[in-house]
């Protein structure tokens, strides 16, 4: 395996699970008619509203995407990283669950979001993401196959914590997937910097899904879902309309990157 065609999609998701869900299996069924072997969606790819509407919703949802995903990637014949959606934590709070969906249909590696997103980005937005969602196990996720890339796991507000990519690499990690619903204040500011300062330091691809636009009455998000190669170029960058962007992965690139440029070996601490 030389390269891989991966793909991230761009979701425009609103807070009905139906119609969420329909899009995304049209753009997933587009991906891979396109030849994408790795898909990626991005976080709330199956709702985006009102974080407690989605706490009330999430034994469907949960449902729906894990009996839809495996049924889209055996058909399909492709791998599908779920960037995030609302798993039970049987505590009256959910997890936010990105999943890898093997070409067999299996859940084959899941991750919990670990850095919920608790700010106040202005006097109009706020967000208490630890009031609805439980954090998940404080370490890093890679998934290895024999078929793909090693690929590490996060979620969004996870991209601003440098220390858990750099365990991804120190596991393996030549794919890092940031699947997000980025606002569109920390979007505009920090988005691409920091999606392409994970890429260099941990020489390493990066496939970050997003969503964009309106979802239900008040929440906007930032779009311009990127992938990134290890050299940190994008090679791919969405915009702001929904979509799907693809690149090709050159694995004997990354290679020659960290073999010119061997920082992962050169650390000392």
């Amino acid at each position: 395996m030389k390269t891989i065609k991966a793909a991230a999609v761009q979701l425009n998701s609103q807070p009905d699970v139906k119609i969420s869900l329909q899009e995304v299996q049209s753009r997933v069924r587009e991906a891979a008619e396109n030849g994408a072997k790795l898909i990626c969606l991005p976080e709330n790819f199956a709702f985006l509203g009102d974080e407690r509407e989605k706490l009330k919703q999430s034994a469907e949802i949960s449902a729906e995407v894990e009996k839809k995903l495996p049924e889209w990637a055996k058909e399909l014949n492709v791998t599908i990283i779920g960037g995030g959606y609302p798993a039970q934590a049987g505590n009256g709070k959910i997890y936010n669950r990105s999943i890898v969906v093997n070409t067999d249909g299996e859940v084959a590696a899941t991750y919990d979001k670990i850095h919920l997103f608790d700010v106040e980005i202005s006097e109009e937005e706020t967000w208490r993401e630890s009031d609805t969602v439980q954090e998940g196990k404080r370490d890093a996720v890679v998934y290895k196959s024999d078929n793909l890339p090693a690929i590490g796991l996060s979620i969004c507000y996870d991209l601003r914590f440098p220390e858990l990519y750099r365990k991804m690499a120190a596991q393996g990690a030549e794919i890092i997937t940031v699947p997000s619903a980025f606002t569109r204040p920390t979007g505009e500011a920090h988005w691409m910097p920091l999606l392409q300062t994970r890429a260099i330091e941990n020489s390493a691809f990066v496939i970050a899904p997003a969503q964009t636009g309106l979802h239900g009455e008040k929440r906007k998000t930032w779009g311009h879902s990127m992938i990134i190669d290890p050299w940190g170029t994008v090679l791919s960058e969405a915009g702001i309309e929904p979509g799907v962007i693809y690149a090709e992965l050159d694995l004997e690139y990354l290679k020659e990157v960290r073999k010119k440029l061997p920082s992962l070996e050169h650390r000392v601490l």
